[in-house]
């Protein structure tokens, strides 16, 4: 876990509710506690997912909730709390989608979505990187920092996929089928860390 921060400017949202957490034990905690809360909340955004025919990758929320959750955290806690989420299921917790063909634990990392699962931590640093930059606080930059961790989730997924079905199958199963409705996630979820932003500097200026 990092120290808490020694300046005033908030970088993340985390950063900025931190700001009323009081001592370095109360921030740690709180640390640790928003670290294994995304991580839940992301292990409840799997069960969110629906199977579409035409394709071995269903149709889920849980990218948006991996986004949005590093924005808020930060690069570092945000690739955390995605490396706790698939240490949590390689462990063999039901914390993946379900699938009729794959059970729980590690089998589920070799599996046709186990690309984009391994995708996240990295997708999450990323984003949570940017959001430390500023870009989390305008609906355009938001935008932006989502688009580049949703990118990361995309081209790990359909690498994975090409190692096994060529290059166009993959793109044909896991990329297009997604792109419009991506689209409009992407355009939902850019709203949240800049109205976030707003709410909390009504009490004290950032």
């Amino acid at each position: 876990m990092t120290s808490r921060p020694l300046v005033s400017h908030a970088s993340t949202i985390l950063d900025r509710v931190s700001t009323r957490a009081g001592s370095a034990n109360v921030w740690t905690a709180v640390q640790v506690l928003s670290v294994v809360f995304v991580a839940v909340l992301t292990a409840a955004a799997s069960q969110l997912s629906f199977p579409l025919p035409f394709t071995p990758v269903p149709f889920t929320v849980q990218p948006m909730v991996v986004l949005i959750g590093a924005a808020a955290l930060g690069s570092r806690l945000g690739a955390l709390s995605q490396i706790l989420y698939l240490t949590l299921g390689v462990a063999g917790l039901p914390v993946f989608a379900f699938s009729p063909e794959l059970p729980q634990g590690f089998a589920r990392l070799l599996g046709p979505t186990g690309g984009y699962l391994m995708a996240f931590p990295l997708a999450a640093w990323v984003t949570g990187r940017l959001a430390e930059r500023g870009f989390d606080r305008h609906y355009g930059t938001s935008i932006l920092a989502m688009t580049a961790g949703l990118s990361i989730v995309f081209a790990g997924g359909v690498m994975w996929l090409a190692t096994g079905a060529g290059i166009a199958a993959a793109l044909a199963t896991g990329l297009y089928p997604f792109i419009l409705v991506d689209v409009i996630k992407i355009a939902a979820a850019g709203l949240v860390l800049p109205s976030a932003w707003k709410f909390l500097a009504r009490g004290v200026g950032v």
